[in-house]
């Protein structure tokens, strides 16, 4: 199993680009089965669960060539309407599938997904909606099986804004008869993209980035050309990083309105943040300031992908830090591993509290998911001596060679 040395100590600094999302790529590449024709998508990040999102392409059928951080899906031919099940088990992201299959073939049949373990993540959101589009869903021995001979378009009001069932209804409705209008909708910048990923294969798509989103049935799709946005959460982990290690940074290919959240509490903690047209630089200040309040929410609240970093930074804080973690029950793994480090930090439930230490100390730790591991990454990178992170497939599932680019700015970092 992979594992990850750090040699601790050295400032971060340089310049990076950030890729593209993985939280756009694994629901746009869903999607690409809906128009059964060329799809080509720019600025693919090599992560695993692109890997996957790769193989289940492959086995409903489709043509799938990759190079040089561009894919190209042929989804003309589809052979295959089931999601093999060892594959879904890797990967909670493939339940995406359920919409954009169902839209495509009136039928799909897939495993209850699995991925990170940070709390229960029940998908009856989901199941909810696509029933209330006249979609008939059977659950038998850990699989769902669902068909639709058409489905309608409804008027759906959603619990919570999930960014998944939002996905899903969207896909759901591409070719569903009438407009569908999903409220209380997911806002996150993903769902925009998806938006415009669909709009430009001829989809009829408004509202994304809003509350409420409206879906006009179409009776056909064309072959698209799209390019990914950049990941909002490897910039902020990047940056994070720097101030941790009081370094300097400039990142280029951001879209700085998806950071706010995240750069309003840097700011807070001391860092200086300069902003330019599609890049950044962030000056990390001598001391970090405590951040009072860290609270977890949809965006454009503070992102849960961002908590474990900023608890990170907060453990080398010249005071106490309340976060409270709002989206997920169980997201709080890293906080015991960060104590063997040397961090003060007690967890109640949904709330920990930091207080912040003069160092950390270089200590053998395992990621047990995928932000939680780069939280670990990072306080290595500040630790005094060798830190080991171990078990680190959960960080490649969201970040393309992280040793490589800390290694280019400035880090002592091998992968064994």
């Amino acid at each position: 199993m992979s594992k990850l040395i750090i040699d601790g100590g050295n400032r971060i600094g340089g310049e990076v680009r950030v890729g593209g999302a993985k939280n756009s790529v694994l629901p746009i590449l869903a999607a690409t089965v809906l128009n059964g024709g060329i799809n080509v998508v720019h600025d693919i990040p090599k992560l695993l669960d692109v890997d996957i999102m790769e193989k289940i392409l492959k086995s409903l059928g489709c043509s799938v060539k990759r190079e040089n951080g561009t894919i190209v899906v042929n989804s003309k031919e589809l052979t295959n309407y089931e999601i093999p099940e060892e594959l879904v088990r890797e990967m909670r992201s493939s339940i995406i599938f359920l919409g954009a299959m169902l839209s495509r073939c009136g039928k799909v049949k897939i495993s209850y997904p699995g991925g990170c373990e940070i709390g229960p993540r029940p998908i009856d959101l989901h199941l909810k909606s696509l029933r209330e589009m006249g979609a008939k869903i059977e659950e038998r021995h850990g699989f769902l099986t669902c068909e639709a001979t058409k489905l309608r378009g409804s008027d759906i009001q959603l619990d919570f804004p999930s960014v998944g069932a939002t996905e899903n209804i969207m896909l759901a409705a591409i070719f569903a008869k009438g407009t569908t209008v999903i409220r209380n909708a997911a806002r996150e910048p993903e769902i925009v993209d998806l938006e415009n990923f669909l709009n430009a294969m001829g989809a009829k798509v408004s509202g994304a980035g809003t509350a409420t989103i409206r879906i006009e049935g179409v009776e056909k799709l064309y072959d698209v050309d799209h390019t990914i946005i950049p990941d909002r959460i490897v910039a902020g982990t990047y940056l994070i990083a720097t101030a941790i290690t009081k370094g300097e940074i400039v990142l280029k290919n951001v879209i700085h309105e998806h950071l706010q959240s995240t750069l309003y509490k840097l700011r807070e903690s001391g860092c200086i943040v300069q902003i330019y047209n599609r890049s950044l630089k962030l000056i990390a200040p001598k001391e970090i300031k405590a951040v009072e309040s860290i609270r977890t929410l949809p965006y454009p609240g503070y992102p849960t992908d961002m908590q474990a970093q900023m608890m990170t930074l907060m453990t080398l804080s010249d005071g106490i830090t309340i976060v409270t973690e709002n989206i997920f029950e169980n997201r709080y793994k890293h906080a015991n591993e960060l104590v063997r480090m040397g961090a003060n930090i007690k967890v109640d439930g949904r709330i920990a509290i930091v207080k912040g230490e003069s160092k950390l100390s270089g200590a053998t730790v395992v990621a047990q998911d995928l932000r939680g591991g780069a939280a670990l990454i990072i306080a290595g990178l500040a630790a005094e001596g060798t830190t080991i992170v171990e078990n680190i497939k959960h960080v490649e599932r969201g970040y393309e060679n992280i040793h490589e680019v800390l290694g280019t700015l400035g880090a002592r970092i091998t992968k064994k």
